[in-house]
Order: C-alpha cells, then sequence, then structure tokens
C-alpha cells in the first residue's frame, strides 16, 4: 500500500503571497555535484527509512522557511520538498513540519526548539539561518553563539542535521555581512560534523552559468524567493537528501522506492 507523504504548516508559519509565479522553468534547474553532495551521509534518516519505511523531516528557519514569496502554502520550500521526496519514494512515509517563523533570529528558533522541534522526533532537521542577522544588524559574535549554542542542543538527539544558508537575492548581496556569515556557517557545520546546503551558493550559479536570471527566482520584494525559486531549490535539497540517504545506507533508496 503506497502511504502518501504530507507536509505540515505549523500554526506559527507565516505565508505572505508576492506577486506572481515567474515564467522560467523550475524543471531546468541544476547546480554541480560539488554543491549538492552532502559531506556527511544521512545515517538517521536512512535508519528510519529502512527499519520503519516512514520518517519525520523539521524544517526551522525565518521566512524562507515559511514561504514569504511563494504565491501560496503549497509552495513553501517544504510543501515542495514533500512532492520531491514522494516522486523518489512512492512506497515511503514520509511527514515534513514547516516550523518556519518570518522574522526570526537563530537564538529565537532555538528558543523554540523544544516545542517545535524536538516535540516531533525528526529523523532530519533542515535549519535555514543567517539572513535576518544581516537585516537587523546583529552581530557575528551574537550569531556563532547562538549556532553554536543549537548544534550541542541538537548533538545528543538522534538526527541528520542540514543547515541552510542565506539566499542570494539583491537584498542580501547589498549587506557586506552576508560574506561573514555564509563563511561562518560553513565553520560551524564543519566545526559541528553537519551538513550544510548552500544556498547562497547554488542560486549563484545559476546567474553565472547563465541558467536564470535574478528575476526568474527573486519575489518582488527583492530579498525572498519565488515560485521558481522554492521549487529549483527543493528538487535540488531532494537529490541531495535521497544521495546522503544511499551514502549511509545503499540498499535504502531501493526499499523505499519498491518496497
Amino acid at each position: 500500500m503506497i502511504r502518501p507523504f504530507h507536509a505540515v504548516a505549523a500554526a506559527m508559519a507565516i505565508l505572505l503571497p508576492l506577486g506572481t509565479p515567474a515564467k522560467a522553468d523550475p524543471n531546468a534547474c541544476s547546480a554541480p555535484p560539488d554543491l549538492t553532495q552532502f559531506r556527511k551521509p544521512l545515517h538517521n534518516l536512512a535508519h528510519a527509512l529502512s527499519i520503519r519505511n516512514e520518517a519525520t523531516i523539521v524544517a526551522i528557519g525565518s521566512s524562507s522557511t515559511a514561504g514569504t514569496g511563494a504565491s501560496d502554502t503549497a509552495h513553501a520550500y517544504p510543501a515542495l520538498l514533500a512532492n520531491e521526496l514522494q516522486k523518489r519514494w512512492p512506497m515511503a512515509h514520509v511527514t515534513i513540519f514547516n516550523a518556519g517563523v518570518g522574522g526570526e533570529e537563530v537564538n529565537q528558533m532555538v528558543e523554540r526548539f523544544g516545542r517545535d522541534l524536538m516535540a516531533h522526533h525528526p529523523d532530519l532537521v533542515i535549519w535555514q539561518l543567517g539572513t535576518n542577522l544581516m537585516l537587523k544588524s546583529g552581530t557575528m559574535e551574537s550569531f556563532t553563539d547562538s549556532l553554536r549554542d543549537g548544534l550541542q542542543l541538537l548533538a545528543p538527539v538522534s538526527t541528520d542535521i542540514v543547515l541552510m544558508d542565506p539566499q542570494f537575492t539583491p537584498r542580501v548581496l547589498v549587506e557586506p555581512l552576508h560574506v561573514r556569515v555564509v563563511a561562518a556557517i560553513a565553520t560551524l557545520a564543519k566545526e559541528a560534523g553537519v551538513d550544510v546546503f548552500p544556498r547562497f551558493a547554488i542560486m549563484r550559479n545559476w546567474i553565472n552559468s547563465g541558467e536564470f536570471t535574478m528575476e526568474d527566482f527573486a519575489a518582488p520584494d527583492q530579498l525572498h524567493m519565488n515560485d521558481v525559486g522554492y521549487g529549483c531549490m527543493a528538487q535540488l535539497l531532494a537529490d541531495s537528501i535521497e544521495s546522503g540517504v544511499k551514502a549511509a545506507s545503499p540498499a535504502t533508496t531501493e526499499t523505499a522506492r519498491a518496497r
């Protein structure tokens, strides 16, 4: 019996549709393997799929997790990710909780880990962060301290962790701090032994390769992503997750496909 995937929007998630979807084809998106290949296998997610044929993912973050810039809730990236994973593992049952809250900084996300993250007993956590530090003129010290605190809280939990860095959009690029934020996320992820989905570098590659223009994937507010951007991100993230599961347990992917 095939059991469907679910993307569950948490009560606190805020979605503010902005504009209409871009005309570019989200199915055309790509990125070099060195950007999408996780360095650390997803052992916990692979174990859950292998033993139970089901798993729980929590996507925690701020407005670009909640889905600001998308045309509706179905086009927030966690919902699109659920669809992408269903295509890859049609016989598995994976629930994705959207724990995105617009405007939050890292310390605020960490404060709600117990209620909005650990309460779901996730097998994978996708933690999007960094943009609001720049927009709210925060300090790098407070950012790195809060990120370390969060990673330490998650360390004893039986879950895989993927950090997602800021988006490559005009309102991020005008903030000089963006270079340090992206570098700090990569450094602390390596220090903690967790993966990074390098959204910033992936989106920059879309521009540099000529695959997309900024208008193709950026929302009218020049900060968030639109339906094309979220769709492409979900596809590439699903590819990364699938390969991370396969690296942890090569048989798991085929089992989830064919069981």
